[in-house]
């Protein structure tokens, strides 16, 4: 963990000047006398897959905006089996729930290695108050948040097999605007498509073959785009 003063987050030294604590939406209209009056500091980590950066019991003390990296949002099913409700990439917010009933809905878990800034929950409650700017930005995320919910419901967990993956790899590789993308174990694959373990392994084998998706590296693929829209559309 890197322990950053508020002078430093504002001033862009520490590395913070492409930080998206800084420039991302949430916060990208406050001015520098708002940003100094949170009073509470702002702490960076660089976490590895697989860190849970909260669970549903824990307190809810803090929110999150993702630097770099995925993060996914998990429930658990009454069998103990695990759904991955939603993913969320660079400049995303988490926790954003506890602003309304102080209490985490989700585990988040690193997907891939993250850079995450924390920030405590009170003081982004006081400044909402305070400042209009940060309060229209904080209901533009949350519409965003639950168009992705819904975008996850209807376009992830419905049709075939062969479409949930197509649409899956649609997403991603759009988020960042190129025709690749990083897929991850196909567990965690199944859980966000339901879909069993061996469905998801046998859909991407058949991808591949098909040079729908064409590996690059380990876990790294260039894509079709094209045809995987055919196939999402069908």
């Amino acid at each position: 963990m890197t322990h950053i003063s508020l002078k430093q987050a504002w001033q862009g030294s520490a590395d913070c000047n492409r930080c998206t604590l800084r420039n991302s939406v949430l916060f990208a209209g406050l001015t520098e006398e708002d940003f100094h009056s949170l009073h509470k500091p702002i702490d960076q980590f660089n976490l590895s897959i697989g860190t849970k950066i909260y669970g549903v019991g824990d307190t809810p003390k803090y929110m999150y905006t993702l630097r770099t990296g995925l993060v996914k949002l998990v429930q658990y099913l009454p069998d103990g089996n695990q759904r991955i409700v939603r993913i969320l990439g660079d400049s995303d917010v988490l926790g954003l729930e506890t602003l309304l009933d102080g209490n985490y809905e989700h585990d988040a878990i690193v997907l891939q290695t993250a850079e995450v800034c924390r920030y405590p929950t009170s003081a982004v409650e006081e400044l909402s108050v305070k400042n209009p700017h940060l309060y229209r930005e904080l209901m533009v995320r949350w519409q965003h948040a639950l168009k992705e919910a819904d975008s996850w419901v209807t376009e992830l967990s419905t049709g075939s097999a062969k479409k949930r993956v197509a649409r899956l790899i649609l997403k991603l590789s759009k988020r960042y605007g190129k025709n690749s993308c990083s897929l991850f174990s196909r567990e965690d694959m199944g859980a966000m498509l339901a879909i069993t373990t061996e469905t998801a392994s046998r859909t991407i084998a058949e991808f591949k073959r098909q040079r729908l998706i064409i590996t690059t590296e380990p876990n790294q693929y260039l894509c079709d785009l094209i045809k995987l829209e055919e196939i999402a559309c069908l």
